[in-house]
């Protein structure tokens, strides 16, 4: 969404809509965007058939986050069976995630019983998605 003025938001503008079965039911943003030399680096939640969350990732402009530039076919992070049992089964979340050198760290929890985190090549995500 765009606006003025802090306290009032009336015109919003989808950016992204599902377009992978991973992605059909829903999709949504993980944490804040994450500005790169190629562009601003999202990751995404996806949920597909059966509510099965996965994580995925986009790049958006850096001087119109509105415009993708790339984003990922497969997801980037998916349930899998350790994430089968738990308060909600076959979910991976985050809510958000931190460069440091050329590392994308990326703390998420399973099915709301387990945390843990990823660690990502920068360059290989940002080449996946140029």
């Amino acid at each position: 969404m765009y606006s003025d003025n802090i306290h009032f938001w009336h015109e919003a503008v989808p950016i992204m809509e599902p377009l992978y079965p991973w992605e059909f039911v829903q999709i949504g943003n993980c944490g804040s965007p994450i500005e790169t030399e190629r562009g601003w680096l999202l990751l995404t939640h996806g949920v597909g058939p059966l509510r099965q969350y996965s994580i995925g990732a986009a790049l958006l402009d850096r001087d119109d986050p509105s415009r993708v530039l790339g984003r990922l076919s497969e997801p980037l992070i998916h349930w899998k069976n350790n994430s089968r049992c738990g308060y909600v089964p076959n979910v991976v979340y985050s809510c958000g995630a931190m460069v440091h050198g050329d590392t994308l760290i990326i703390p998420y929890a399973l099915s709301d019983q387990q945390t843990t985190i990823a660690l990502v090549s920068l360059r290989e995500i940002l080449d996946r998605l140029s």
